[in-house]
């Protein structure tokens, strides 16, 4: 069995919505970024921790994307766990924690499997807890399919054991400050496997039914070549785009809920074709390969200094502080708030326009008036 399944539960919510996406995404190269790389790395440290603090053997992670952010974000992880575990004992005499507990829900998904990060069972409910270290997309748990079949997987294992009446499932997303939960019932989920996600997966599994464009485009590896997302995007280029006060309010909304998929979509191609240039030779008509702007830097900083101090130049330093996060760890998080609780100040971001969909609250539009500048 090899570590990922075909549809694996991380791409559901892309080929459940684009069911031949899976075949096609497959033809693809699986290439690690050093973004899944990273994250990877932190999914190891949280096992470690908990598993150390549940007594549990562990071997220390080590690798070279170990920092003091990625600790401090995989303490808040399970210091999370920890916190859910313990509500569970208010219920439960003696809940079942699983760290890393590998599910299966082939009964509804063609060899469908994955690994669960966090399980705590206890005697009516059991709870699916999530770690995402990205920090690109936010993830809500709300219908959230990849939770849901790491969650009919969780109820594979044990519904016979237990009388499960629900199943809750967390996102702990830390580097979005994203904490979100959402609860179903054991036969709601059961109804949404049998008469949505198995149809779907059949689907799938062979390629068929249709290609649809959406969100869920973002981690497909064949979207850059997609002949249905270009059809799409170009629907949208081909729209004759005049100043705004040509246009109405509805179009102007219109377009400012497409044009993030479309300057997406327009890098990305641009992207594709560069390293398609420089790492494969590929010769794009009217098109070549120049090189970009680059600034000065000094070859030898020792060396520079010591020419410029002996052409007499004595000021050639600069002094700066340590970052916040080098000062709290070097201070501690205690003595760091109380020493410099009182000098820390986070200041308001740039005014920026976002879909309703957003979490963030809405900013005073006074406040955001100062920001920008407009004609008199």
């Amino acid at each position: 069995m090899s570590n990922h399944a075909f549809l694996s539960p991380s791409s559901s919510h892309r080929w459940l919505n684009c069911t031949p996406s899976a075949v096609l995404d497959s033809k693809f190269e699986n290439k690690s970024t050093k973004a899944s790389e990273e994250g990877t790395v932190a999914h190891a440290w949280c096992e470690h921790k908990l598993k150390t603090i549940l007594r549990r053997r562990s071997d220390e992670p080590i690798s070279p994307y170990t920092n003091d952010e990625m600790q401090e974000y995989t303490d808040l992880y399970v210091d999370f766990v920890l916190e859910q575990f313990n509500l569970s004992k208010q219920n439960c005499k003696d809940p079942l924690i699983l760290i890393e507990q590998k599910v299966d829900f082939s009964e509804y998904v063609p060899n469908g499997f994955g690994t669960a990060d966090c399980i705590i069972v206890s005697e009516s409910k059991i709870h699916i807890i999530d770690f995402k270290y990205g920090m690109g997309v936010l993830v809500d748990a709300f219908d959230n399919p990849q939770m849901k079949c790491y969650a009919l997987g969780a109820l594979k294992i044990f519904d016979r054991l237990y009388d499960i009446k629900d199943v809750s499932m967390s996102i702990f997303q830390p580097r979005r400050d994203n904490v979100s939960t959402w609860t179903v019932s054991a036969d709601e989920l059961k109804g949404w496997a049998e008469n949505v996600l198995k149809p779907k997966a059949e689907l799938a599994v062979k390629g068929e039914g249709d290609y649809c464009v959406g969100d869920w485009c973002t981690f497909c590896k064949a979207s850059v070549r997609c002949r249905a997302r270009a059809e799409n995007n170009l629907k949208l280029a081909q729209k004759e785009f005049r100043l705004p006060p040509l246009l109405t309010d509805s179009e102007i909304e219109n377009i400012l809920s497409v044009i993030p998929n479309l300057t997406k979509w327009a890098n990305e191609i641009m992207a594709y074709a560069t390293e398609s240039a420089v790492t494969h030779g590929k010769q794009w008509s009217g098109f070549k390969v120049v090189e970009g702007r680059s600034v000065r830097k000094y070859k030898d900083e020792n060396e520079v200094a010591k020419a410029a101090k002996e052409a007499g130049y004595k000021n050639i330093y600069r002094q700066s502080l340590i970052t916040l996060t080098e000062m709290q760890k070097l201070m501690g998080k205690a003595t760091f708030e109380k020493v410099l609780g009182d000098l820390i100040y986070k200041p308001p971001g740039k005014p920026t326009l976002v879909p309703n969909s957003d979490k963030r609250e809405e900013m005073n539009i006074s406040d955001a008036k100062n920001e920008f500048k407009t004609e008199d």
